[in-house]
């Protein structure tokens, strides 16, 4: 049970980065609720890697660790429910969520993350976040010398390949139709022996999610231990653009360097404005959207 309808701050996204400014906040007395509907996006991957102290855990396991300490601060409150409205008001915003109930607030964080469009390939999504990674950093050492894909195309592919082949120099770029690479990609792919294939792509051949084949159009295959790509996105929570936040070209929600948006007194962190998405940067994203917000509040006081 939620005690009070009123806050300091309302942080909309409950995981690293939400979890992470509600830290900073509540270490600074100010009475803040997180709202949460439990869909993060990494849901799908057995382990984060590349977080110190955390490197190899299971992301519901530091989500939820990071859950208790902050809880530990007495102002700060949890809320599982879907934030379903945000309005300006004159002493600052009115939020309404899925249970019908409505609280205000004089700030807002949004720390919503993204929502990744999984293309139309079959066994694509059951390989999402376990074969088919995003991320060499990430997931990378965990695949290092093992025959390895990548879906993409132009300017990205090339560059792609060229980051992965740190990590394998077994390496295969599909394009999934014609390539749209110059002939000076195609030449540099071609001298550190990176085949490129164009025939579009049929679906994914996998075992619990553990890739073992890429299956092409023409019936061909091509064994394989993990595959990268980066499938679009789109932001996972529409009320900061109906609030008026501006995007980036990217996407992104646009921010300056203290996670402010474009509207005043709203905050944004994580994935949804960076496009470094990992556990450590959203951490270190909410931290500072806290602190920031914070001196804000002090400023309109003093």
């Amino acid at each position: 049970m939620i005690h009070g309808k009123d806050f300091d701050v309302i942080i909309i996204g409950g995981s690293y980065a939400g979890l992470s400014a509600a830290m900073s906040l509540g270490r600074s007395l100010r009475h803040v609720l997180v709202i949460d509907s439990g869909l993060p996006c990494n849901a799908p991957t057995p382990h984060s890697h590349n977080f110190i102290t955390h490197d190899g855990e299971v992301p519901l396991v530091i989500a939820n660790k990071a859950k208790l300490q902050v809880l530990q601060y007495e102002t700060v409150q949890f809320l599982s429910a879907l934030a379903t409205a945000v309005q300006k008001t004159d002493l600052g915003f009115v939020v309404g969520v899925s249970s019908g109930d409505v609280f205000h607030t004089r700030k807002i964080v949004f720390a919503t993350g993204l929502k990744d469009i999984i293309p139309d390939i079959k066994g694509f999504a059951a390989c999402w976040g376990k074969s088919v990674l995003h991320c060499p950093y990430c997931h990378g050492y965990e695949v290092k010398h093992e025959k390895t894909g990548i879906i993409a195309n132009g300017d990205m592919g090339f560059e792609f390949a060229r980051l992965i082949s740190n990590w394998t120099s077994q390496l295969i770029l599909f394009t999934n139709g014609k390539a749209g690479l110059s002939k000076e990609q195609f030449e540099k792919l071609n001298e550190h022996r990176v085949p490129v294939i164009e025939t579009a792509i049929d679906s994914i051949e996998h075992a619990g999610g553990r890739i073992e084949n890429i299956v092409l159009a023409d019936g061909s295959r091509h064994s394989l231990s993990a595959l990268y790509a980066r499938p679009a996105f789109t932001q996972h929570c529409p009320l900061p653009e109906e609030l008026g936040c501006e995007l980036t070209e990217m996407g992104l929600l646009k921010i300056d360097i203290f996670q402010r948006t474009t509207i005043k007194s709203v905050y944004a962190c994580g994935d949804n404005s960076s496009p470094a998405r990992s556990v450590s940067m959203a951490v270190a994203a909410g931290t500072m959207a806290g602190a920031s917000l914070n001196k804000e509040l002090i400023e309109e006081s003093f």
